[in-house]
C-alpha cells in the first residue's frame, strides 16, 4: 500500500487541475459558435470556424503543405483540401509550388487572407480587452509571460509519452 503523496504534491495537482479546468473554460467560451460569430461580425468578416482556424494557421508561417496543416488543426487531410478549396476561390489563400519539392504545392495567405487575419486579430484583442479591462497591466505582462513559458513547454513536451495509469 502506499502513502498519500506529502501536502506540496497534492497542492501541486490541485493547481494543475485548476489550470486544466479553466483552460477548458476557456477554450469552450472562446470555442463557442455564438463568440465566433460574434467576433466575426466585429471583424466584418464572413468566414466559418474551420476557416478561420485555417487562417490563423497559416498567418503563424510563411506557407504549409496540406498535409502539415491537417497535422497542425488536427483534421483529415480531406477536409484541409475541401477548405482550402474554398478559401481559394474566395481570394484568401493560395497554391503555389513547394520549392523542396516541386511535385507538392503549398498554400499561403494572399494579400486579403492576411488583411482578413489582421482583423480577426484585431476583433479578438478588442474582445479580450473588454474581459480584461479591470487587469491592471503589471497583472497582464505577468500573464502573457506565463502564457508564452505554458505554450512553449507544450510544445517542448507535445509528443512526451503520458503515464495514464491511475495513481496507486
Amino acid at each position: 500500500m502506499s502513502s498519500p503523496p506529502p501536502p506540496a504534491e497534492r497542492a501541486v495537482e490541485a493547481d494543475v487541475a485548476e489550470i486544466e479546468s479553466a483552460l477548458n473554460r476557456i477554450a469552450y467560451v472562446t470555442n463557442r459558435a455564438r463568440q465566433h460569430e460574434r467576433l466575426m461580425a466585429l471583424a466584418g468578416i464572413s468566414v466559418d470556424r474551420a476557416a478561420a482556424a485555417l487562417l490563423r494557421q497559416l498567418a503563424e508561417s510563411e506557407s504549409l503543405r496540406p498535409g502539415e496543416l491537417a497535422a497542425r488543426l488536427s483534421v483529415e487531410a480531406s477536409h484541409v483540401t475541401r477548405q482550402v478549396q474554398h478559401l481559394e476561390r474566395a481570394g484568401f489563400v493560395t497554391r503555389v509550388p513547394d520549392p523542396t519539392d516541386r511535385r507538392a504545392q503549398r498554400v499561403q495567405l494572399t494579400d486579403v487572407g492576411r488583411a482578413t487575419v489582421d482583423r480577426m486579430r484585431l476583433a479578438s484583442c478588442r474582445g479580450m480587452r473588454m474581459a480584461l479591462t479591470d487587469w491592471s497591466p503589471e497583472d497582464l505582462h505577468h500573464l502573457a509571460g506565463l502564457f508564452r513559458r505554458m505554450v512553449d513547454d507544450f510544445i517542448a513536451h507535445g509528443d512526451d509519452e503520458l503515464d495514464v495509469r491511475p495513481p496507486a
